[in-house]
């Protein structure tokens, strides 16, 4: 069987329909289900057995051998929380329980890690792990992946298999309950519904342009195509980054959104607000060697045209059609 924690969330509900198109579906779900708002996510998923996920890993202790491969997905994400305590609990000592239980019981193990790592991205953006001491992450959220991806490398006892992604600016289906967390797309196509327009972010850093804060935007489709390639093939187990390697405008994608509704653009910009302005990242770009000549990953992944176009034609029409 294989878990997949932070099933009923954005990612990890997407990685269980990829393993249900795959032809899996003796998999155990594990989430706070409590949250109605992201029962959408999960119900029409097949699976086999369905845990809570404060109980997973006492239940997975004394069920090790239905277990054959995990990948821990959930996490509290949120950039704007600045409370470190917040995430110490989940990010962190979860995230040791599940590789300290894939190690014991030799288990495979795909975890989470993310950009967020990089903090401004004055070392780079490269996954040599070599490097990852030297980072600085800009918020506690990035603190608490970097601090979990450091503990992994110091462990002398390790799962038979294991990958940690460093996920960029992920965006597509199912990440409706993420509220101010859902990606520009989401409330683009919504505030376009809406309004008739998209509101992006004015810069506050000289030299930079209002809309040409650069991201490496990568659809939740080939989010989840390399992990269950990496299920599949095992390669050599590392952190990798999880990018498309092509740093593109949020002007960019809020023209393609207007493009996948066959309307004319209609950009406004506001002040980014207080809270997070300090904290920002202006630039992100992965850099994608390491995943596509050691990993042997080689599948295209969809240009943000592409992307945006399959996201808001294939789902955010039909979901607010519903």
């Amino acid at each position: 069987m294989i878990a997949v924690t932070g099933a009923a969330g954005f990612i990890g509900s997407v990685m269980v329909k990829e393993l249900n198109e795959l032809g899996f579906d003796n998999i155990i779900i594990v989430d706070d289900f409590g949250n109605a708002k992201k029962q959408k996510n999960w119900q029409n998923l097949h699976y086999a057995i369905r845990i809570e996920r404060d109980i997973f890993p006492k239940w997975a202790e004394l069920n090790a051998e239905k277990i054959d491969y995990v990948f821990h997905l959930g996490a509290r994400t949120d950039t704007t929380e600045f409370d470190y305590d917040v995430f110490k609990k989940l990010n962190v000592d979860y995230s040791k329980a599940i590789w300290e239980f894939c190690t014991r019981h030799n288990k495979g193990l795909v975890y989470a890690s993310s950009a967020a790592t990089y903090g401004n991205g004055e070392q780079g953006y490269n996954d040599d792990t070599s490097l990852l001491s030297s980072l600085s992450p800009l918020n506690p959220y990035g603190k608490s992946k970097q601090e979990f991806d450091i503990w992994v490398l110091q462990q002398e006892k390790t799962p038979p298999y294991w990958y940690g992604l460093k996920f960029f600016n992920v965006y597509g289906f199912n990440e409706y309950h993420k509220g101010r967390m859902a990606s520009v797309v989401f409330h683009g196509f919504n505030q376009i519904e809406k309004e008739g327009k998209i509101s992006l972010f004015r810069s506050h850093r000289e030299g930079i342009a209002d809309g040409y804060q650069l991201r490496d935007f990568i659809y939740v489709k080939d989010l989840v195509s390399v992990m269950a390639f990496l299920m599949r093939q095992k390669p050599k187990s590392d952190i990798y980054n999880l990018g498309t390697g092509k740093a593109r405008a949020f002007l960019d994608l809020a023209k393609a959104t207007f493009a996948a509704l066959n309307k004319e653009p209609n950009i406004e910009f506001i002040d980014m607000p207080l809270d997070i302005r300090d904290k920002y990242q202006y630039f992100t770009q992965a850099n994608m060697r390491k995943l596509h000549s050691q990993a042997g990953y080689n599948k295209p992944f969809y240009s943000l045209e592409e992307g945006v176009r399959d996201y808001v034609q294939n789902y955010l029409m039909k979901l607010n059609a519903n």
